[in-house]
């Protein structure tokens, strides 16, 4: 499979309502299957929001709760399903990022590994320890949530590894939207890969989120993008495409990591008196 069809549910997650996000989802992956979609991704910590507070009481292993609902779905619509829940990881909660596979099996897991502080997930939740990348049918897949997206060296190792697509699942705010439809341009252009990211929308305690969920390909380009409402986008993606691009512009094959890996040399420069500056 080198053609994917991939749908992105952009909605408002309600915080602390599990039984009515659910049922969001459920008619957001009823859709998607409808239109023939091979993947449904889903916002981060779709199914609580941020009430991190009571994170222990929500979070369940990635067979279990909400997690377990969602392999049923995934299973009897026949849907790739990524989002995040509130996982656990060596026992305390996590924001665990779950694959689900069209025979309701959890393919991959991946665990938040950069914790937002403004947002209080230090606070609350334990911090993921590895990149997880899947062999997916339609091509290597490196797997993200949120504030990943600020960490490049993530991405790039994934690139490295011959991932073709990013998967982001994230609650970016509306106020930083800039820096979100900046950023994932970036990581789709510098690791000239397919970026498939799903924002929530809407408004809670006061944060207003940004939505703008969209597929970019190899180029930085949109091939469907969102605005601030609720939405199932859908657009048919060409994971081929990555290869002809890498070979237009040869980035990874330019690379110099010795130079990268070596010593940096630090000049100093001098003041009209001919000392160095500080």
């Amino acid at each position: 499979m080198t053609t994917v069809r991939i749908s992105i549910a952009q909605f408002s997650v309600e915080q602390a309502n599990p039984t009515a996000n659910m049922a969001t989802v459920a008619a957001y992956a009823a859709e998607a299957a409808a239109r023939g979609s091979d993947l449904l991704v889903l916002p981060e910590l779709w199914g609580h929001g941020y009430d991190l507070a009571h994170a222990d009481a929500y979070a369940t292993h990635p067979h279990e709760g909400l997690f377990a609902e969602t392999a049923a779905l995934a299973r009897r619509h026949g849907l790739f399903i990524y989002g995040s829940l509130l996982g656990r990881l060596h026992g305390r909660p996590a924001n665990t990022a779950a694959l689900f596979t069209p025979s309701g099996d959890v393919a991959a897991t991946y665990s938040k590994v950069h914790l937002f502080r403004l947002m209080d997930e230090d606070q609350w939740l334990t911090p993921g320890e590895e990149a997880v990348l899947v062999d997916a049918p339609w091509g290597a897949t490196g797997l993200a949530i949120c504030y990943d997206l600020r960490f490049p060296e993530l991405f790039r190792r994934y690139a490295l590894e011959g991932a073709q697509v990013f998967l982001i699942c994230a609650q970016w705010p509306q106020t930083r939207l800039a820096h979100w439809r900046t950023l994932l341009r970036a990581r789709a252009i510098e690791n000239q890969a397919i970026v498939v990211a799903c924002n929530r929308c809407g408004e809670t305690d006061g944060t207003r989120f940004g939505g703008h969920s969209v597929v970019l390909d190899a180029w930085g380009e949109p091939i469907v993008e969102a605005g601030t409402t609720p939405v199932l986008l859908t657009a048919d993606v060409d994971v081929a495409t990555v290869s002809a691009v890498r070979r237009k512009i040869p980035v990874f094959e330019d690379r110099r990591p010795d130079v990268y890996q070596a010593r940096v040399r630090r000049v100093a420069l001098k003041d009209e008196k001919g000392e160095a500056t500080p």
